[in-house]
């Protein structure tokens, strides 16, 4: 319809000029206001259905598509864990990644797993909080026990499951003895995955996996059944999901469905990439179990992060401002006030008066607007805690048991 329009628009001016002595600067004139108007016509078609398009597509998540990772974050993304293995054929692969669905819930402990669950999670929880852990109980250092001592001195009537089968064990028990004989409501509970994701769409990915009729990817399996375990925990549940390397700084109680953004754009001030480090949301909610089926939709285990922070934007991105998907996405300071690339000036003690400003100020504003400090333990794990440094300050205020940590 818009060439039908253009060609009229041409033939009308075509006529005029063969029945009109012009000029050949008239001419020229005609010429190029028809291709102006053309230019115009052609534009304002496009528009419009780049609009339409966009209107569209605002409801198709997996158009949606976040920053890819930074290339030392894809370098990191492989830590080493117990159920990480070698593949060396495809044999391996899926007798391996078979092992590990057992991690993560398996026949005979559904019944045990709700009875456990249900007796914890009481109505008298100041806020319930999860954690999951994959890694054997012997690596539950001494910067995992302070995320948790943080979660009690900010939260002392509150509850803690980490949901892990290395830690329901007796060497589990004892790490976390500590907490219990004071008083502290903090349990390790072996999941049952097939019940939290029962009616989701996750059940059909998670039966496609164990079949073996979908490929689990390159990526260790258990980071992504981690990512996907605390989406349908705390569908299930509700309450509050913490990494182990996030340190409580200040009470949880105000925070109702909030996801942490991790980077602004300059200018507009927007966010461009969300965490699921810390997730904060009522049992049921609709954003979650968006966030089960575009993990069963669109998994991909062979892409860092597709699966974990990258979902939760794409999804985010989607359905926010959409009826019934209430949600706050809160500024990178609730969570995350320093970056990945700058963590390694918390555990210094500043070399120069240039470098104590800076930290006087970031200290200064994680006491007024941080619910938590995320420690990147991926990029900050290698690094000592100085003493008089910001982070051994932050140790000493968070602590409930207070025993020194170093880079274990």
């Amino acid at each position: 319809m818009d060439h039908e329009i253009a060609k009229k628009v041409t033939a009308m001016f075509d006529h005029r000029r063969l029945n009109r002595s012009g000029s050949s600067l008239f001419t020229a004139f005609a010429a190029s206001f028809i291709a102006l108007i053309v230019f115009t016509i052609l534009i304002v078609s496009n528009l419009s259905v780049r609009d339409n398009f966009s209107e569209v597509m605002t409801i198709e998540i997996k158009t949606v598509v976040p920053y890819l990772p930074l290339k030392s974050e894809k370098e990191s993304a492989n830590f080493p864990i117990k159920q990480q293995i070698t593949v060396n054929n495809n044999m391996t692969s899926n007798n391996n990644n078979l092992q590990i669905l057992e991690v993560f819930g398996g026949e005979g402990i559904s019944e045990k797993f709700q009875q456990r669950a249900t007796e914890f999670l009481r109505d008298d929880c100041e806020v319930n909080f999860m954690m999951t852990w994959i890694s054997p109980a012997e690596m539950f250092g001494k910067r995992e026990i302070l995320s948790v001592e943080s979660v009690f001195k900010s939260h002392p009537r509150g509850c803690l499951i980490i949901l892990s089968s290395t830690m329901d064990s007796t060497q589990g028990f004892t790490i976390l003895s500590p907490f219990l004989a004071r008083g502290y409501r903090v349990m390790s509970i072996t999941p049952d995955l097939p019940f939290l994701l029962k009616n989701t769409a996750g059940e059909s990915w998670l039966g496609e996996i164990q079949t073996r009729k979908r490929e689990p990817g390159k990526i260790s399996l258990s980071q992504n059944l981690s990512n996907l375990m605390r989406l349908a925990y705390l569908f299930k549940y509700g309450g509050v999901y913490l990494d182990t390397d996030m340190i409580v700084l200040k009470s949880f109680k105000s925070l109702r469905n909030v996801i942490g953004a991790q980077t602004l754009e300059p200018v507009s001030r927007k966010w461009t990439r969300l965490n699921n480090a810390v997730l904060v949301f009522d049992k049921n909610h609709p954003l979650l179990l968006k966030c089960i089926e575009e993990f069963a939709l669109t998994f991909n285990g062979n892409v860092w992060g597709h699966n974990g922070p990258y979902l939760v934007s794409r999804v985010a991105r989607a359905v926010e401002g959409t009826d019934g998907y209430n949600f706050t996405v809160l500024t990178p300071p609730a969570f995350y006030p320093v970056n990945w690339v700058e963590i390694e000036k918390l555990f210094k003690v500043p070399r120069t008066e240039k470098d104590l400003k800076r930290v006087k100020v970031k200290v200064r504003e994680m006491q007024k607007r941080s619910y938590g400090l995320h420690l990147w333990n991926k990029f900050s794990s290698k690094f000592e805690i100085e003493q008089g440094s910001t982070m051994d300050t932050i140790v000493s205020e968070n602590c409930v048991i207070c025993e020194k940590i170093s880079v274990s």
